[in-house]
């Protein structure tokens, strides 16, 4: 009689609330072993507690801080799939009144924080046999749209880290996955607002956005093919978002 196999294992980052929580959810619903990491301690806990999970407190756009999440997650076994979910908009300002200390702020979180989890899990991954790095961009990677040069920016430039390592990864036991997000109600635009509520409920009046376990049911979907089958790149919209620029609202 065969022995039964340990669960696979899986690492989501900005999972406190919004996609990295429903994604953690979801993983432990299929039986994964999931970290769950972010920055917000309280709502880490009370995820792990509600689902089983184990939370890491961790901050990817500090480098001593991802490399003790690295040496805690790894020390308790192996790790089959990460989930680079972190990242956020700040601002929806023109390229001539654009803050510089947002941009840098989007490219601290979206574009080197990706890049700094992805290389201290990358060997672990390898290592499994049968790794998967699957990046949650945006449909900010693919296009742009008035006012929002810093995040389509940092976003183009967090797509091109997972295009070009596929490429570098060829032949290697690790895929390397992108989920591309239209219009999702979470906090994220709450966020950009600096938390003012008006402006972020305008931004999905009159339609039916994304909701946070959509994208999550993506993420899962992907990841649970069989290994040599690859999702390279999954766009996932609102019926009524057609492009950056264009939804179809019944108000005005």
């Amino acid at each position: 009689m065969s022995e039964p196999q340990a669960p696979l294992r899986a690492l989501v980052t900005g999972a406190s609330s919004g996609i990295g929580a429903a994604t953690v959810r979801r993983l432990r619903a299929e039986g994964w072993d999931v970290v769950a990491s972010a920055r917000r301690e309280d709502r880490l806990r009370a995820l792990a507690e509600e689902t089983g999970a184990t939370a890491v407190v961790a901050d990817q756009t500090d480098h001593a801080s991802i490399e003790r999440l690295r040496d805690t997650v790894l020390a308790d076994g192996p790790l089959h799939l990460l989930v680079n979910n972190a990242g956020n908009a700040f601002g929806l300002e023109p390229v001539e009144t654009g803050d510089l200390d947002r941009w840098r702020a989007m490219y601290e979180l979206n574009v080197l924080g990706t890049l700094r989890v992805t290389q201290a899990f990358l060997p672990a991954l390898r290592e499994s046999g049968r790794g998967d790095i699957v990046t949650i961009t945006s449909t900010a990677a693919h296009g742009t749209y008035p006012g929002g040069a810093g995040y389509t920016a940092s976003k183009h430039a967090e797509r091109m880290i997972v295009n070009t390592l596929r490429l570098e990864l060829a032949g290697e036991p690790v895929r390397v996955i992108e989920i591309a997000p239209g219009a999702v109600e979470t906090e994220f635009s709450l966020v950009r607002f600096d938390g003012d509520a008006e402006k972020a409920a305008a931004v999905y009046a009159g339609y039916e956005p994304l909701v946070a376990d959509d994208v999550a049911d993506a993420v899962v979907w992907a990841a649970t093919r069989p290994h040599h089958v690859n999702v390279d790149s999954l766009i996932i919209r609102p019926r009524a978002q057609v492009s950056n620029t264009q939804t179809a609202r019944t108000q005005r």
